[in-house]
């Protein structure tokens, strides 16, 4: 049975950047949620926060080496197969260079790439642990960015390339912003309201709330639209835990949980002064709302039970049927203006709201009469002077026919020719085509019909998502349907390019690319088995791969321009990766060039008549390299030329 594991990073207090303020209650109301009404174990649950509670003395403050280590124990220890995670992350985004990056509490503008999480690697080190991820991103831009490129779109990018489920708070053009009065986010306050009423069954249902409930909490709160992007690799994938049948002690206990973003009871929230000007707030929970007396009203809720609005149209006042609260009336009447504000629930159901006239007119009978009779007599034309057409055209085709008959017949010579013997011949093979050479032309002409059937559809054969989309529509033709022996032919073609193109990437060590390529191939196909022992192979290779590389990164560190022996101690560390793993071209590459920089150093020494020097920094070129015959040649010429001072 699959576990439903979920990381929650809310970062309020940064070092260096302007501190935000919801952040931490994003993560900490989504962990709770997540563990009180959605199932979770609190045991699989992370919470890293300014002032979460370290777990079993390993502290979980919102650093990037905690961040890393926390993700790589878990990969390493807890972690299995298809099992679920959340990620989710609330605070500050940055793009450097082109790559999006994640900032820690620590992090720093002016040293993105040291201080800050690069998500590319973070998202391809969570593909490699072959996980049901759902990556959840509320990402406030940093004001020392702007100007520069925009957070959020390379996110999207790996997203669609590692198919991996990700929501993003906003589009990269706009900003994520937070609100006082609500208590969170704007996007984390849609996706709370939208999990606590039961939109969270799969990932199409959820994006679809989302999508039109955080514009409206942007509007209602005065702040600029934003638009959450999402990207669904598997539409129908579930996010939650199954709900099981509950009892009745069971249903009277969940009955206590609220169903609002905020607390039941409201609890004393600190917030600094709000940048924005607050023109118009909401009635507060719990207190007398204001009267909207003086605003004007709209109909839009017109006809909803229970649902009072105001001059923007958002509800403000639910009537809750079927739910009787202890002490508390039925219905809520407004009271006078001048009592104090409040806050929007955004769980409030919203009606369906028609966009057709509210009093349409029907057109008299006799333009109804006019307008069909003069459409039926329009069709019955069209269809005439197509029927003509086609009787002109078989006629005089049947006169060609019989006039060429006709011919043959004059033609032919009452008594034929007697026609010359020929002696049977056996037919033969060209000694350059053998059967076995038949064959592949066979498949040739299916994989060309193939990849036609692939360009009807607009569909690229270079691109595996799209193979995969037309795998999908071929299997919808049944057995017996016309085409079906066409399409089982091109879904076997398709899954072998497939294969075909995640065999390539894996050659370019480009690993994560060809594991979500193979893992497109349908089960049922016989290509499958070998797709997964390919995938094992490749995570394998991926992982050596990846150590190889921080093998080569830690030679390089060791490095200092100028000085020859720093050069022989990275070649020395270099030499430690296997010469039958992945990497180790790079680091015969690095460990040549590194030779040829030290010989490079002596030369310069020789060139200064410093022969014992020289001498010295050729010796260090390591036997084997690209470099080490000249270097012995040079040492040779340099002791003659010292002999002879």
């Amino acid at each position: 049975m699959a576990n439903y594991w979920a990381i929650a990073i809310g970062v309020n207090q940064y070092h260096l950047f302007q501190p935000l303020r919801c952040a931490q209650a994003d993560a900490e109301a989504l962990k709770d949620f997540l563990i009180q009404q959605a199932g979770f174990l609190t045991q699989q649950c992370l919470l890293m926060t300014d002032t979460s509670a370290p777990v079993e003395d390993r502290p979980t403050y919102p650093t990037k080496d905690h961040i890393l280590l926390w993700l790589e124990d878990l990969a390493a220890v807890c972690w299995q197969p298809e099992d679920h995670l959340w990620f989710f992350f609330s605070g500050y985004g940055v793009n450097h260079n082109g790559r999006d990056y994640l900032m820690p509490v620590e992090g720093d503008p002016k040293f993105v790439e040291e201080t800050g999480i690069e998500v590319r690697s973070l998202m391809q080190s969570l593909q490699l642990a072959n996980l049901n991820v759902l990556l959840i991103f509320d990402i406030n831009r940093a004001s020392g960015s702007l100007g520069e490129t925009p957070v959020g779109q390379e996110i999207i990018e790996l997203a669609q390339e590692l198919q991996l489920a990700t929501i993003l708070s906003c589009q990269p053009d706009q900003f994520s912003q937070e609100s006082r009065e609500l208590g969170h986010g704007i996007f984390t306050g849609a996706l709370l309201s939208a999990l606590r009423s039961g939109y969270g069954s799969d990932l199409t249902q959820l994006e679809q709330h989302l999508s039109g409930l955080t514009p409206e909490l942007s509007q209602h709160y005065w702040r600029p639209t934003q638009n959450p992007v999402a990207v669904i690799p598997f539409p129908e994938q579930a996010i939650l835990p199954p709900v099981e049948n509950t009892t009745d002690t069971e249903v009277e206990l969940s009955a206590s949980i609220p169903s609002t973003i905020e607390p039941s009871e409201p609890e004393p929230i600190i917030f600094s002064e709000e940048n924005f000007a607050m023109a118009f707030t909401a009635p507060s929970i719990g207190e007398p709302p204001r009267t909207t007396d003086k605003l004007p009203k709209f109909d839009i809720w017109k006809g909803y039970q229970g649902v009072e609005t105001n001059g923007n149209g958002k509800s403000l006042i639910l009537t809750l049927d079927k739910q009787p609260l202890p002490s508390t009336k039925t219905e809520v009447t407004q009271q006078p203006e001048e009592e104090s504000a409040g806050r929007f629930i955004p769980e409030a159901p919203q009606p369906y709201i028609t966009r057709l006239p509210a009093n349409k007119v029907e057109p008299p009978l006799w333009k109804q009469f006019l307008l069909w009779g003069g459409g039926t007599m329009v069709v019955v034309s069209l269809i005439s002077i197509v029927l003509l057409r086609n009787q002109v055209k078989v006629l005089k085709a049947r006169q060609q026919l019989a006039a060429t008959s006709d011919t043959q017949i004059i033609k032919t010579p009452s008594t034929p020719r007697p026609l010359p013997k020929l002696s049977p011949a056996p037919l033969s093979i060209p000694k350059n085509q053998s059967t076995a050479q038949i064959a592949p032309i066979s498949e040739s002409k299916k994989r060309n019909q193939a990849v036609l059937d692939l360009a009807k559809m607009s569909l690229r054969q270079t691109q595996a998502s799209d193979l995969s989309l037309a795998i999908a529509t071929a299997k919808k033709i049944k057995p017996g349907e016309p085409l079906h022996e066409q399409a089982q032919e091109n879904i076997k073609i398709w899954s072998q390019m497939i294969l075909d193109l995640a065999e390539g990437r894996a050659k370019q060590r480009q690993y994560a690319n060809a594991i979500a390529a193979a893992k497109l191939i349908p089960k049922d196909e016989i290509l499958y088995t070998k797709a997964q022992k390919s995938i094992e192979q490749w995570r394998s290779e991926a992982k050596q791969f990846l150590a190889n590389q921080t093998l080569i990164e830690a030679a390089k560190a060791l490095i200092k321009p100028g000085q020859a022996s720093t050069y022989n101690r990275a070649i020395e560390v270099a030499k430690r990766v296997p010469q039958a793993q992945p990497g180790f071209d790079l680091a015969k590459t690095s460990i040549n060039n590194w030779s040829a920089k030290i010989l490079d150093l002596a030369k310069n020494r020789a060139d200064q008549e410093n022969f014992d020097a020289a001498i010295a920094t050729a010796t260090l070129v390591p036997e084997g390299t690209a470099v080490y015959e000249d270097s012995q040649e040079a040492i040779q010429k340099w002791q003659a030329r010292k002999k002879s001072q």
